[in-house]
């Protein structure tokens, strides 16, 4: 009897980094919790608890849509622990305990397990549920407080443990009581948009105003850039993005000097976040070498255009998810021409 070789048949990719989903996941989480301690340091203890039930939330909901849907667990592969830190960082600080569980669930039952798990959900999970809490608590997701407060590691802001399905309590008497009574509770992009002001570019790069707990747009550029390094992330969604921006609020001040210039649409909000850490989801993102600079443009574009024109000072969360949507229809125009097909066609069809 001779031993025939084995030969083994497989689709591209036929190139592999050695990577796997797991350490990929586990990557990203990891690089993700300097950005939530900065975060801790900044808003204390509402911050830390906050981050701790959207984490928690997301792997209690991630274990009992794994049981509803009878499949083995799947929280070893760390993706709900991304979800979980992403949404937090994506709130506010002073964001209702009970409301931060209510977004945990959303994101990962209406952002995940509804499309089939892990690899077939075409929004960013973190997302979905922070879009959910953005329509049944408006209020409470615009409540903003200060950063680096007195006593920040001893008293949350009394918002935090507002019981489940009561509105929250007014912080305004708090603010008061710590001395903070020029706080007017609005973000830096809102100022600028409704106020005028200008908010130091310092302010912005180390998060030092009021706004979600992941606004850092320094220290997310630099976990960003690890990432790309590492090879975890496509670097050109996020360049894309950054860079359409730029241009778009360049344009922008040419027509309208009192605009917002690049610099400050680039650091203000959650513009970083969402660029480096979201839109770069590996489901919800186009494969194609064009179509990831498509999206990212369209991203940025999007993003501009609300911030300069909408009702919400933000537009971040907005554009990623419409990117996501257009992502399967931008893979599809910008397929690349498979070599020898068009002769092929055109054989066929004499």
């Amino acid at each position: 009897m001779t031993n025939k070789a084995q030969i083994e048949i497989r689709t591209s990719p036929h190139a592999h980094s050695g990577a796997d989903v797991v350490q990929i996941m586990r990557t990203v989480a990891l690089t993700l919790l300097p950005l939530a301690g900065w975060g801790v340091w900044r808003y204390g203890l509402s911050a830390a608890l906050l981050l701790l039930t959207t984490l928690l939330g997301c792997l209690l909901a991630e274990r009992l849509f794994n049981r509803l849907r009878g499949q083995p667990s799947s929280l070893g592969d760390w993706s709900a622990v991304i979800t979980g830190l992403l949404l937090g960082l994506s709130l506010p600080p002073g964001f209702p305990l009970w409301m931060g569980l209510v977004a945990a669930f959303a994101a990962i039952g209406l952002g995940k397990a509804l499309f089939g798990g892990l690899g077939m959900n075409p929004f960013n999970p973190a997302l979905v549920g922070r879009a959910f809490v953005q329509a049944a608590f408006p209020a409470a997701i615009t409540t903003w407080t200060p950063a680096l407060f007195d006593g920040r590691f001893t008293n949350p802001v009394p918002s935090t443990l507002a019981w489940p399905f009561l509105r929250p309590a007014d912080i305004s008497p708090w603010l008061h009581e710590r001395a903070v009574d020029g706080f007017t509770g609005a973000t830096p992009l809102a100022l600028m948009k409704y106020e005028g002001q200008s908010i130091p570019l310092t302010d912005l790069l180390m998060g030092g105003g009021a706004g979600s707990i992941g606004e850092a747009a320094l220290l997310i550029l630099v976990c960003g850039l690890f990432l790309a390094f590492k090879r975890m992330l496509d670097w050109r969604i996020p360049l894309s993005i950054m860079a359409s921006t730029a241009l778009f609020a360049w344009l922008a001040q040419l027509f309208d000097p009192s605009a917002p210039g690049p610099l400050i649409m680039l650091c203000s909000g959650g513009l970083m976040l969402g660029a480096w850490f979201m839109a770069t989801d590996m489901v919800g993102s186009p494969m194609t070498s064009l179509g990831v600079l498509i999206y990212g443009v369209l991203i940025g574009f999007v993003t501009e255009m609300i911030r300069l024109f909408g009702g919400l000072g933000e537009g971040v969360m907005y554009a990623i998810l419409l990117g996501n949507a257009a992502a399967p229809l931008i893979d599809q125009w910008t397929q690349p021409r498979v070599f020898g097909a068009a002769k092929a066609k055109a054989r066929k069809s004499a």
